[in-house]
């Protein structure tokens, strides 16, 4: 009989505030933070530091979709974008925290991502160097832009969303027409990659910034009378130039909702904020800035005609009254942030302070949150999330023996999590902890550290209670000793280290002088010299055998009551990273840098079988309590769970993005967590789903030819073009699984709906004949005629996927389904359908279409039909519209709206007579000042 297995499925993530590669920013209500967490999106309350919604797709293998942009509409829709390394990009609902459609168009990565302001339309960037244009309405894809040479790296709209300004790593900027569909305008200048542009919300400057020392400014020209006939495409005209405090290359630029600030974020630890002027306060400037080079120009006259007899010129009457702006007179540096560590991105909150000018998000690649109020003359920390995960990397996760608390441990504090619902429970400062384990009854736990000490954590108050001086050097290992009957006992545990020692610790439980309380601490009571680094230590469930594996690539095996040497494991080629042994202590598992996982046998010490496990080291290795089942984990960011018995792979499971360090498997062996390099620990649940080892493994090829599939659809052996072509090229979407998969449905359904007109003409011959019975339909089509058939195979096709659907088509099934159209036209709803399966089958198969007989009378007849029903829907979409605006200046008329706005109106005016006033303050302020030196000189003389 075949052995069947219970299959283990991703569970809880957590861990991770805010992952290094995406953005952060806003959502629509300006209420919450969206943060990339890997291959989700966390929507976090900054008051409260919680977590209020989690968007995450329901997707098994994740490895491949980390987050890498987001974008977030306007606050008149809840609509969220999401771009991923895979190069799909996600819509989601942001209220019901759900997936509304993936769009797939991009080979790479996505990159950048903004809105139009409607919110109808989505543009996106990656590392592809091409631009997508998107029907988020639709939820399909409208146009690619192809012309930039490398990753574009930031893309923002104008003049209503008519234009498309994109930026690139090639230097580059390109102005796009989106309604010709091509470039209009290259702009040039940067001397090294442009990585961000941004544009303020009254659209008249854009900023661009790269690894040069100054940020580049940008006057718009959208009005007609602004663009001169000899350069009636240049949209962008060179407006200046301003010197950067920090030396980094530029990593965001951003306007606040106003347009009264910009933010100018760094590779670095530095935001540099700048104050935008008002037009008529930077003509106010630029005449204060002319006089004070008039007086300058007055002082030096005499001196120059003295020196030279030349007068300087002087500034022309017309010239102090009609200053030239310049971007100095605009843009002026308010305040510099400087953060605790590098920032990754930062977002402007869209919803004004009560108090100050604007509010600052900031994501740290520390994996923290920082939230700042920008005033005029300071900046201060407003909120911090930082509780919810280590600033680093995870070194060790520990179970309790109840399987109720788990620790985790990182370079400078210790966690205590609830495992079930992922809740940080505590948080205590300490060493760079490398292993951890819980005391017997869970009170206290251990943490070894890289400096060599112990520390004892105090789990119900959070704290550390005593830190021992227990090695010279790092300690590797931290073992429990387990009773006779492979239970947890208090006789203490085993360390072992770098400075060649095995430690043995007994538990010890003192008097506090100060209280009534009784405190714990730890005695050494022997130790066991080695020739070598202690790498890992293992105690058999028994006590009676100790392994140590050294750093010279062997395993010494002792005995725990005499410490008498008993067996030494040679064949790893390199060191033994991480070791277990099973709970009746027949075997031996050891992990290695070689990548290989080896099982012993410790009757005798003979291996029973190598096995290539990873493509990487294997960093930690378990059984299962009371199996021969076993995790490993390694350095090629995969958990693999083993059949020790028949040392067979069983299940391989993805969804780390970085090196695996740690797992621990719970007593019951429900659950395994684990612990990685990217932050996040991850809970991996047993199901209760069978599966066998051979339908596994037929899956695991199924895997690798789909994937070859893949790389053969990227044309790998065409000719690659030397320069791409310009404007738009080709359809928006790729070629994927799905695609193939709709277009093989949509083959089966003609064949099946021609071989039923066939049955069907047949039957109408026989009863003409009175040969006929009752006719039988195909149960296969369920009661559809034949032409419904098909219509609903179509329609059930993904609206993104519909076009390389088509595309795929050979001519003879696309002449077939085109036989169709003609009936599906008179359906009300399906007209739109029908439009866009006729524009891409004439595209495609053009030249046949023209010259095969037996399209000429479908084509006639389209021709006649399709502009009408087109026209048709035309007319009832324009009175359906027209009667709605109607509707709405009858609300209108009926609310209290013109009062409201009236009311803003009013709000405005005042605000604005009180800036006035507060400059005329200052106005007088200053000639008071300059007033007393002159009284003081006239007094003097």
């Amino acid at each position: 009989m075949v052995k069947s297995y219970l299959r283990y499925e991703p569970g809880l993530a957590f861990g991770v505030i805010a992952s290094l590669d995406g953005n952060i920013t806003y959502d629509p209500s300006g209420l919450h933070l969206l943060a990339p967490a890997l291959d989700k999106i966390i929507l976090w309350n900054l008051k409260q530091g919680l977590a209020s919604k989690t968007f995450s797709a329901s997707v098994r293998s994740t490895h491949t979709l980390g987050v890498t942009s987001i974008a977030a509409s306007s606050s008149s829709s809840t609509s969220i974008a999401s771009g991923h390394a895979d190069g799909s990009i996600r819509l989601w609902d942001c209220e019901k925290a759900t997936c509304e459609a993936t769009l797939n168009g991009h080979k790479s990565a996505v990159t950048a991502l903004r809105y139009n302001h409607l919110n109808s339309v989505l543009a996106s960037g990656g590392k592809d160097c091409d631009v997508i244009l998107w029907d988020v309405v639709g939820e399909a894809g409208l146009f690619r832009l192809r012309g930039h040479r490398d990753q574009v790296t930031d893309l923002v709209f104008l003049d209503s969303g008519k234009k498309l300004v994109t930026s690139s790593k090639d230097k580059f900027m390109r102005v796009w027409d989106l309604e010709l569909q091509q470039c209009i305008q290259i702009v040039s200048g940067h001397h090294s990659e442009i990585w961000s542009l941004d544009v303020d919300p009254k659209e008249r400057f854009l900023v661009s910034g790269s690894a040069d020392a100054e940020l580049r400014f940008y006057q718009i020209r959208n009005n007609a009378e602004d663009i001169e006939k000899e350069s009636k495409w240049g949209i962008l005209k060179q407006f200046g130039e301003i010197q950067r405090q920090s030396k980094d290359r530029v990593g965001t630029l951003r306007f606040n909702k106003s347009g009264s600030l910009l933010a100018c974020q760094v590779a670095g630890k530095l935001v540099e904020i700048y104050r935008v002027l008002d037009d008529v306060e930077a003509r106010r400037k630029a005449k204060r800035r002319l006089h004070r080079k008039e007086k300058k120009v007055s002082t030096k006259a005499m001196v120059g005609e003295n020196e030279n007899g030349v007068l300087p010129d002087s500034l022309s009457n017309h010239e102090l009254q009609h200053p030239t702006v310049v971007v100095s007179d605009v843009f002026k540096l308010l305040q510099t942030l400087r953060a605790s560590k590098k920032i990754c991105s930062i977002a402007f909150c869209p919803s004004d302070p009560k108090v100050g000018l604007a509010t600052l998000s900031l994501s740290l690649n520390n994996n923290m949150l920082e939230t700042h109020l920008v005033d005029t003359d300071k900046i201060s920390k407003l909120y911090s999330i930082e509780l919810h995960g280590h600033r680093s990397d995870i070194r060790s996760v520990t179970l309790s023996s109840d399987n109720d608390l788990l620790m985790s441990t990182s370079h400078n504090a210790v966690k205590i999590w609830n495992p079930t619902t992922g809740a940080c429970l505590r948080t205590i400062e300490s060493g760079y902890g490398l292993c951890s384990s819980f005391v017997p009854g869970n009170r206290y736990a251990l943490v070894g550290t890289k400096s060599g000490t112990l520390e004892i954590i105090d789990v119900g108050s959070g704290s550390s209670t005593e830190v021992i001086e227990a090695h010279t050097g790092s300690i590797r290992s931290i073992v429990p000793i387990p009773d006779e009957n492979g239970g947890v006992s208090g006789h203490g545990f085993v360390t072992g280290s770098a400075d060649h020692d095995v430690k043995f610790w007994e538990y010890q439980l003192l008097q506090k002088p100060d209280s009534d309380s009784k405190q714990l601490t730890v005695t050494n009571v022997r130790t066991l010299k080695m020739n070598d680094d202690v790498l890992a230590v293992a105690i058999s469930p028994n006590s009676k055998h100790l392994a140590v594996s050294l750093l010279d690539c062997t395993i010494k095996v002792f005995f725990v009551d005499s410490l008498k040497y008993f067996l030494s494991l040679y064949g790893h080629k390199l060191p033994v990273l991480c070791m277990d042994i099973s709970s009746d202590g027949d075997l031996l598992v050891s992990g290695s840098a070689d990548k290989n996982l080896k099982i012993w046998g410790l009757d005798f010490g003979d291996c029973h079988k190598s096995i290539f496990a990873h493509a990487d080291s294997v960093m930690d290795v378990k059984f299962v309590r009371n199996t021969h089942y076993m995790f490993s984990v390694g350095k090629d960011r995969l958990v693999k769970y083993w059949d020790a018995d028949k040392f067979e792979l069983l299940l391989t499971l993805e969804g780390h993005h970085a090196e695996v360090w740690c797992l621990a498997v719970s007593s019951r062996g429900d659950f395994v967590v684990t612990g990685s390099h990217d932050r996040s620990i991850r809970r991996w649940d047993r199901t209760d789903e069978p599966f066998f080892i051979e339908e596994e493994r037929e899956k695991r090829l199924e895997e690798i030819f789909e994937s070859d599939l893949d790389n053969l659809n990227e044309d790998r052996y065409a000719p690659k073009e030397l320069v791409p072509d310009e404007g738009s090229v080709g359809v928006p979407g790729k070629k994927t699984k799905e695609t193939l998969s709709a277009t093989d449905l949509i083959i089966d359904a003609l064949d099946m709906a021609d071989a039923e007109i066939k049955r069907i003409d047949e039957h109408k011959e026989d009863q003409k004949n009175g040969k006929g019975g009752e006719f039988q339909p195909n149960i296969m089509m369920r009661g559809l005629s034949p032409s419904d058939y098909v219509l609903k195979t179509l329609a059930n096709v993904n609206t993104n996927d519909l076009e390389q659907t088509l595309l795929s088509l050979p001519f003879s099934d696309a002449l077939k389904l085109m036989s169709y159209l003609k009936e599906w036209i008179l359906i009300p709803d399906k007209v739109e359908l029908v439009c866009r399966v006729t524009t891409v089958l004439l595209q495609t198969h053009h030249n046949q279409l023209t010259t095969a007989v037996a399209a000429r009378p479908i084509l006639t007849v389209l021709k006649d039909i399709l502009h009408q029903r087109v026209k048709e829907c035309k007319d009832i979409i324009g009175f359906n519209l027209a009667a709605m605006d109607h509707l709405k200046e009858l609300m209108s008329m009926r609310s209290d709206a013109p009062f409201r706005d009236a009311k803003a109106k009013l709000m405005e005016v005042r605000e604005w007579q009180s800036k006035r006033m507060e400059r005329g303050n200052t106005n007088e302020r200053r000639k008071r000042k300059k007033q007393k030196p002159s009284i003081e000189s006239h007094a003097g003389a």
